[in-house]
């Protein structure tokens, strides 16, 4: 990959012709709207859409399939809600260069394009068509999040619909996350995800991982608490499964109960932030067993061993990677962003 050459390109003037007629199909003379400067993945995997918005910040998004389910059945959206990250996570390459909120029309812009693609006629008969706010940037620092889950079921026909919110849960967002109880209960009930970022239940790995203030343990529980009924989908809490950094069954079951959540382990993917810090995935593709997983089980968790298609680390679409970051970076990593990006104005 010349990452030189692509980083110029990007740079240049991005041609000015419209991508697509936003919201109602009506187009004002002479708005400006999101351009996409630059692509890259496969259509039966995954592709990352690099787009400039209107105020000339760039944003990246994503869509993905589950091999061998087609996309009718499983369509998985991935879109930005910040420009960058303040929080800067130890394994995410997105930290950093912090830029301000997206917008709720940015935030649509992405969501629009790609249905656009494939559903012109705002009909999406996908049986699972899951949009997660989860490319760039941590989602309850955007109150516009909440206003897109309050527009989405009107906006687009698509019965399939799952909204999904992954977050660290950082202190001072209280607000957010009332908004999105009511949200929730308006409008998704068992149709909605939840999903919080605890990676360990050591408390000071954990602040060591995710530098930022955030609520802590007895905070997320207090708060799922109400957050959850009865028919709902478990609220996840997240696990990107490192080497030395502990999971204690004992520990969760004295604030998570079973009923209420379920676990969900992931690799560390590959990142330039994860190699820096001498962060190793304790997750692999050569083992299938794992020790801590079937403790987890013994504890009465319904435990989700996610690792899905490792050509997505070489695409740069996992979670964690931010293909721009590779792109102004002088580092390079063998086991991802190895896919040449097309440079484009689709």
């Amino acid at each position: 990959m010349k990452k030189g050459k692509i980083k110029r390109k990007f740079k240049e003037k991005s041609p000015s012709f419209p991508l697509y007629k936003r919201g109602n199909g009506i187009r004002k003379k002479g708005e400006k709207i999101m351009k996409i400067v630059g692509k890259t993945g496969r259509q039966d995997i995954a592709t990352v859409y690099i787009a400039k918005t209107e105020t000339g910040k760039l944003i990246e998004f994503v869509e993905s399939v589950q091999p061998p389910i087609p996309k009718e059945k499983k369509w998985v959206l991935i879109v930005s809600t910040l420009f960058g990250c303040p929080v800067r996570c130890k394994i995410c390459d997105a930290g950093g260069n912090y830029q301000g909120k997206l917008s709720k029309t940015e935030i649509f812009d992405q969501i629009d394009f790609l249905v656009n693609r494939y559903y012109p006629d705002k009909n999406i008969p996908v049986k699972k068509f899951k949009i997660q706010f989860a490319r760039i940037g941590e989602p309850a620092f955007n109150d516009a999040v909440i206003e897109v889950l309050e527009e989405l079921p009107d906006r687009y026909n698509a019965p399939g619909l799952m909204p999904c919110v992954s977050t660290i849960a950082p202190s001072g967002t209280d607000g957010f996350f009332e908004k999105l109880l009511k949200i929730k209960k308006k409008y998704y009930n068992d149709r909605f995800q939840l999903q919080f970022s605890i990676h360990t239940t050591d408390e000071r790995l954990r602040d060591w991982l995710i530098p930022i203030n955030k609520w802590n343990f007895n905070e997320i529980s207090e708060y799922s608490k109400v957050f959850y009924e009865d028919g709902d989908r478990r609220i996840a809490l997240n696990f990107a499964l490192a080497k030395d950094m502990p999971v204690d069954p004992s520990v969760l079951l004295k604030y998570f109960k079973p009923e209420y959540f379920c676990i969900k382990i992931t690799p560390v993917n590959p990142t330039i932030n994860a190699i820096q810090n001498q962060i190793t995935s304790y997750i692999t593709t050569e083992n299938e067993r794992y020790g801590i997983i079937e403790r987890l089980k013994d504890a009465g968790y319904e435990v989700i061993l996610s690792i899905g298609e490792l050509e997505e680390n070489q695409i740069g679409s996992n979670c964690g990677q931010y293909i721009q970051h590779y792109l102004n970076s002088s580092k390079k990593i063998k086991q991802g962003y190895t896919y040449p990006i097309e440079v484009c104005a689709l």
